[in-house]
C-alpha cells in the first residue's frame, strides 16, 4: 500500500525510500572514497602526503552544508537535487582526470561543497511522509547514509585494489549521474516552502534551531553523541595499528563493516519515533552507549571484545541519531531543511571536536583515556537527557 505524502498524494512507495537510501549513500559516500587510497593517490602524483584531501572534503562539505541544503525550503527539490547531483558528478569526473595534486585537492573540495544532495533528500522524505510513519521513513533513508558511509571505504579499496584509484571516482561519476535521473523521474514537483531572498534564508537557520527549547537541547545532545562516536573511531585507528595488533590499513577498515548494524537499527529506529517511543528510547540508548565505554575499558586487548563494542556503540549511536532527528524535523514543516542544516552542522562540530580529543587523549593516556573520556561524556548527556526530559517530550 502506498504511503500518502503531507498533501494527501500517494508519494513515498517502497520502491521511492529505497532509491531515497540509496541515493543519500552515494552522495555521502564521496566523501569517503579518498580515505583508504591516501599512500596510492600520494605515490601516483608525487606528493608528500595526501591527507589535506580528507580535511579538504569534509570542509568544502561543512559549506556546502551551510550554503545550500536551506536551498530545499524554497526551490522545488525535484530539480535541486538532481542539480547538484549532476554538480558532484562533474567534479567527480575532474578528481578521475586531475593530473596533479593541486587540481585534486581543488576538485576534491568542490565535491565535498557539492555532494550535499543527501542532507536534502532526508527532510524530504519527512515531508513526503505520511506522519505516522515519518520515523520510520526517515529512519530508512538516515540507514541508507550510514551505509554508504561504512561501505564507501570497503569498496573504494577494493575497486583501487583492481583498476586504480582514478577508476573509483570514474566509477562514481557515472553512478551519480545514473542516480540524478532516477531522482528526476521520480521526485513530485513540489511548492516551494518559504519565500525569502538568500541572505535572509542562511541567517533563519540560526534563529529555526534557537526557537524552540525542543531543538536547542536535541541539537546539543546530538553533538555530543557526534563527538563520542568519533572519538570512539578516531581512537579505534591508533589502537588496531599498534601493539598488540599491528593491523594494516586494509583489515583495520573492515571493522567498519561490524558497524553495518548501526545502519540495521537505525532503518528501525524510526519506529520508534512513529509509537511515541522516541524520548524513552534515546534515554535507552545513552545507557547503552554508556555501558559501550565500560566494556571498552577492558577491551583494548581482545578483538572479540572491541567487536562488541562496535556493535553496542554503533546500534545506540544510529538509534539516538534517526530519534533525534525525526523529532526536530515534527517541528516544522516549512523549515525542516534548514532545521537539518542545523543538526548536521551541531553534529559536524561534535565529530570535529570528537576526533581532535580523540588525539590529544590518545597521547595522554592511550585507549584507557579515550574510554574514560567516552563514559563521562555519556553521562553528562545522560543528565541533560534526565533534566530536560519535559522538554524532549513536549
Amino acid at each position: 500500500m502506498k504511503e500518502q505524502s503531507v498533501t494527501g498524494r500517494p508519494v513515498m512507495t517502497p520502491g521511492l525510500i529505497f532509491l531515497f537510501a540509496v541515493a543519500a549513500g552515494a552522495a555521502v559516500g564521496n566523501l569517503y572514497w579518498a580515505q583508504p587510497l591516501l599512500d596510492f593517490i600520494a605515490a601516483d602524483l608525487g606528493a608528500a602526503t595526501a591527507g589535506w584531501l580528507v580535511t579538504a572534503t569534509q570542509l568544502g562539505y561543512a559549506a556546502g552544508i551551510m550554503l545550500i541544503v536551506p536551498l530545499g525550503d524554497v526551490l522545488d527539490r525535484r530539480r535541486l537535487i538532481p542539480v547538484m547531483m549532476l554538480c558532484a558528478a562533474a567534479t567527480l569526473a575532474a578528481c578521475a582526470i586531475a593530473p596533479s595534486f593541486g587540481l585534486l585537492l581543488t576538485a576534491i573540495t568542490v565535491l565535498g561543497i557539492t555532494t550535499v544532495s543527501g542532507q536534502i533528500l532526508v527532510p524530504l522524505a519527512g515531508d513526503l511522509a505520511a506522519p505516522e510513519s515519518r520515523g520510520r521513513v526517515v529512519g530508512a533513508v538516515g540507514s541508507g547514509i550510514l551505509t554508504g558511509i561504512l561501505a564507501s571505504r570497503t569498496i573504494s579499496g577494493l575497486v583501487a585494489g583492481v583498476a586504480g584509484w582514478r577508476a573509483v571516482y570514474a566509477a562514481a561519476a557515472v553512478l551519480t549521474v545514473l542516480v540524478a535521473a532516477l531522482l528526476y523521474r521520480t521526485i513530485p514537483v513540489l511548492q516551494a516552502k518559504a519565500h525569502l531572498p538568500y541572505p535572509r534564508l542562511i541567517a533563519s537557520v540560526v534563529v529555526v534551531a534557537a526557537r524552540e527549547t525542543i531543538v536547542r537541547w536535541t541539537l546539543l545532545i546530538s553533538a555530543i553523541q557526534f563527538a563520542i562516536f568519533t572519538l570512539f573511531w578516531t581512537a579505534l585507528t591508533f589502537l588496531l595499528s599498534g601493539p598488540p595488533f599491528g593491523y594494516s590499513v586494509a583489515v583495520i577498515g573492515l571493522f567498519g563493516l561490524a558497524g553495518l548494524t548501526g545502519a540495521i537499527a537505525a532503518q528501525r529506529a524510526g519506529r520508534l519515533h512513529d509509537r511515541g517511543w522516541s524520548v524513552r528510547a534515546v534515554g535507552v540508548a545513552w545507557l547503552a552507549m554508556l555501558a559501550s565505554f565500560v566494556l571498552a575499558f577492558f577491551a583494548g586487548n581482545s578483538v572479540l571484545l572491541l567487536l562488541a563494542v562496535i556493535v553496542l556503540l554503533d546500534v545506540a549511536a544510529q538509534t539516538a541519531g534517526i530519534l533525534n532527528q525525526a523529532r526536530i524535523f515534527e517541528v516544522s514543516h516549512e523549515a525542516r531543511s534548514r532545521l537539518n542544516t542545523a543538526y548536521v552542522t551541531g553534529n559536524f562540530l561534535g565529530g570535529a571536536t570528537g576526533s581532535a580529543a580523540a588525539t590529544i587523549l590518545w597521547q595522554a593516556g592511550g585507549w584507557h583515556a579515550v574510554s574514560l573520556a567516552g563514559i563521562v561524556m555519556s553521562v553528562v548527556a545522560l543528565t541533560i537527557w534526565v533534566a530536560r526530559i519535559r522538554h524532549f517530550s513536549g
